[in-house]
């Protein structure tokens, strides 16, 4: 389990028109939202991102950088940057599901072709989000076992403006005797 406060597990991929996404060296002056998302077979994935593609701006206003994240190769992820038309988002592949674990993602089994008509990855993360202080510790983290209720970008917006205006630590930081 990620513990606030506390150095995150490295990340480290290819991304689709920006070279490689290192989190160890990302420069986001208050940090980085990192989106892992299921992959191109998810209508609601596609949904998602879309809303963050509108929201990228907001955050960099912030001082934070974004990226969305799958366990699909270059060409789905390929697919869904298309499918959702962005301009903004930066897109990581390839997530290997080890790393998947080490961030606390569940992991699914394929059940076929989705409602959509494409076909699940055999194996495959489910959604998490993430905000990662510049230090590489956590500071905001939410893990779905499915791709349904997911936090809305909007309110992570305010949550960041009120936390920057208030100085607010990351919370969730205790792992003492209960």
């Amino acid at each position: 389990m990620l513990i606030p406060r506390q150095k995150t597990p490295n990340l480290s991929l290819q991304t689709l028109d920006h070279g490689t996404f290192d989190l160890t060296t990302e420069g986001g002056e208050r940090g980085t939202v990192i989106c892992f998302y299921r992959g191109l077979h998810c209508p609601i994935c596609a949904n998602y991102l879309k809303e963050l593609e509108k929201r990228v701006a907001d955050f960099a206003e912030r001082g934070v950088s974004c990226i969305a994240i799958s366990t699909d190769g270059e060409e789905r992820t390929r697919a869904m940057a298309d499918k959702i038309e962005a301009k903004s988002l930066r897109f990581g592949y390839g997530l290997p599901l080890s790393v998947a674990k080490d961030w606390g993602l569940y992991v699914s089994t394929s059940r076929g072709t989705t409602s959509i008509g494409i076909e699940e990855p055999a194996l495959f993360s489910e959604p998490g989000l993430f905000m990662v202080s510049p230090d590489q510790s956590l500071y905001y983290g939410s893990v779905q076992t499915m791709p349904f209720v997911r936090p809305h970008f909007s309110e992570l917006v305010g949550a960041l403006d009120f936390a920057i205006a208030n100085d607010y630590p990351a919370r969730g930081e205790y792992t003492g005797e209960v």
